[in-house]
């Protein structure tokens, strides 16, 4: 009778071992946090800072405090724009002044132009030369003497057209004034030809200059002729 009183109580003495004790369960996920030592000190989603590359602005991360981590990004400048190869554009101001001699090519189409376009009249101080750029000039100043008669002859080397005026400076805070200009097209040019001079109304004569103008590239010569 003792013999299966015993053993119940055997039993009952082994179910506290069976039902509870200290150890966690493995699969526990807090008691794995704690065992690995992860800090709870942090919302979700944040770090402390200077790990893990957390940004600090939008599109920057910190600079590394460790190997391993994300560097800060440093900005690419941006090329500069180019002009494009070939493009010219058109060159304005005075063009550079040469010796007539170094535009002596010119020499014999000047001199034939000089006998068919101004016959009886006499070169007004010597001819003035120019190596041009697309929209340049040169001057040459000289006085219009009263009761007198002008023309201007050029010739350009290279050139798309040569244009002459002839302009007077009334005084020097007012603006120059247009006596004459040619009429003809192409690389050479005549201002009062044939027997057109420009004639000076004025019983007193002032200062003027003699202006070339091209379009194109290339060298120019003119000479003034007065009777």
């Amino acid at each position: 009778m003792r013999f299966y009183v015993l053993i119940p109580a055997a039993l009952l003495g082994l179910a506290p071992l069976a039902c509870g004790g200290s150890d966690p369960e493995p699969n526990d996920p807090s008691q794995m946090q704690n065992q690995y030592g992860a800090s709870n000190q942090y919302p979700p989603g944040q770090y402390p800072p200077g790990q893990y590359g957390q940004p600090t602005q939008p599109g920057q991360y910190q600079q590394p405090t460790q190997p391993g981590q994300y560097q800060q990004p440093t900005a690419t400048p941006a090329p500069a724009p180019t002009q494009p190869a070939g493009q010219a554009g058109t060159s304005t101001g005075q063009a550079t002044a040469i010796a007539p001699a170094a535009a002596a090519a010119a020499t014999p189409v000047l001199t034939a132009m000089a006998a068919s376009e101004v016959q009886g009249m006499q070169p007004e101080g010597s001819a003035f030369a120019g190596q041009f750029q697309d929209g340049q000039t040169l001057e040459q100043p000289f006085n219009i003497q009263a009761g007198k008669c002008y023309s201007v002859i050029g010739v350009g080397l290279g050139v798309q057209e040569l244009d002459l005026q002839i302009v007077a400076q009334p005084a020097p805070m007012l603006p120059p004034v247009v006596l004459a200009q040619d009429s003809t097209t192409g690389p050479n040019a005549t201002l009062g030809g044939k027997g057109q001079c420009f004639k000076n109304p004025l019983p007193v004569g002032g200062p003027a200059k003699a202006i070339m103008r091209v379009r194109g590239s290339g060298v120019a010569v003119a000479q003034i002729y007065v009777k």
